[in-house]
């Protein structure tokens, strides 16, 4: 592929699958020209996505699988083949578990996925006298800026992980202060000393949370702040907590939102031992 300048895909209708393997394809190679054909010409060294039978095209008999048993489609075999190269083998898998294998579960059994029914809403309507080329092309750009945020977004994460690593380090009872906002559910949740996490608010002040428990089909955290709290604001949630300058209570109690570190703090350790009661 690095030495090829054209690709090709399947013209007529298209599908979230095509789109993004044209997006990802045009962000590693932004010079690459693609066409959308009904048939792949012949001829060696032809390259082709989700059309032709070759590499990155998943319609053969031999359904393709991942090691849990998912099925690929043309965006998740070319992410297999570079994804590690745009972000690191890290985050090259979490972003496959959980942008890419919907998308191609969609594609293969059309169970509905609300970003590939996005898509998908870019193809002319059944009545609709449109260029499909023109449409695809348009959804192309979207998936671009959906594709690029997300690689943004996990190199983020690979940047904070030594700020967050140094914070767990100095971290007092299960509760981890960041000097700065930055991600770390990636990094916290992975290690169980990590109960709640405090960072400085953009709004002022300070939030609070809980730390998700990895993998949890509930999406439960580590610790929620007390039920007796949710929902409540200013004086009537200082008044429920007993800490001064608290100012909201998320309605799930998943976070809090402090005038200071200090009154973070003590909401951390109150929740803490509430928890701990149960």
């Amino acid at each position: 592929m690095e030495n090829s300048k054209l690709a090709y895909t399947h013209a007529g209708h298209f599908h979230a699958d095509d789109v993004f393997s044209a997006a990802l394809l045009r962000e590693l190679f932004p010079e690459i020209e693609i066409r959308r054909v009904f048939e792949v010409p012949e001829g060696e060294g032809v390259f082709a996505f989700d059309i032709g039978g070759g590499a990155f095209d998943h319609h053969g008999p031999q359904r393709k699988l991942r090691k849990n048993g998912m099925p690929y489609a043309a965006f998740g075999l070319l992410w297999q083949q570079y994804g590690t190269r745009l972000v690191g083998e890290e985050q090259a898998a979490w972003l496959d578990e959980h942008f890419i294998q919907p998308l191609d579960r969609d594609d293969n059994t059309g169970c509905g996925d609300s970003l590939a029914d996005a898509i998908g809403g870019f193809n002319p309507l059944w009545d609709e006298d449109a260029d499909e080329d023109a449409c695809f092309w348009r959804a192309e750009s979207f998936a671009a800026a959906v594709l690029h945020n997300r690689l943004e977004g996990a190199r983020a994460v690979v940047r904070a992980r030594a700020l967050v690593e140094q914070a767990l380090a100095e971290s007092k009872n299960g509760v981890v202060v960041l000097p700065r906002f930055a991600p770390w559910k990636n990094t916290l949740r992975a290690d169980e000393r990590a109960k709640m996490v405090i960072y400085p608010s953009q709004r002022g002040g300070y939030s609070a949370q809980g730390v998700p428990i990895p993998d949890d089909p509930q999406h439960r955290l580590r610790c929620r702040f007390p039920q007796g709290w949710c929902g409540l604001r200013g004086p009537e949630l200082e008044r429920a907590s007993g800490v001064h300058g608290l100012r909201f209570c998320h309605t799930s109690g998943f976070l809090v939102s402090a005038n200071t570190l200090e009154a973070a703090l003590a909401a951390c350790r109150r929740a803490l031992a509430a928890e701990n009661e149960k």
